[in-house]
């Protein structure tokens, strides 16, 4: 495999997102793990809505979407 389709691949948008969940918002992903984890036998609509949005909007930042 040369370099040139080494870097392409590093580039497509599932390998972007990857890494902006598990690196870049790592923080923000982890708050919201936790949230779930906590209380992941008691699911209700919007339980842990404010980690999610940090975790959202961190995403969005990162990768440059509005989505």
């Amino acid at each position: 495999m040369n370099a040139s389709k080494i870097a392409k691949d590093a580039q497509t948008p599932l390998k972007k997102f990857a890494y902006a969940s598990t690196v870049t918002c790592s923080t923000q992903a982890s708050a919201y793990g936790k949230c779930i984890a906590a209380s992941y036998m008691d699911v209700r609509r919007d339980m842990c809505k404010e980690e999610f949005a940090k975790f959202a909007e961190c995403l969005r930042t990162t990768l440059k979407r509005k989505w």
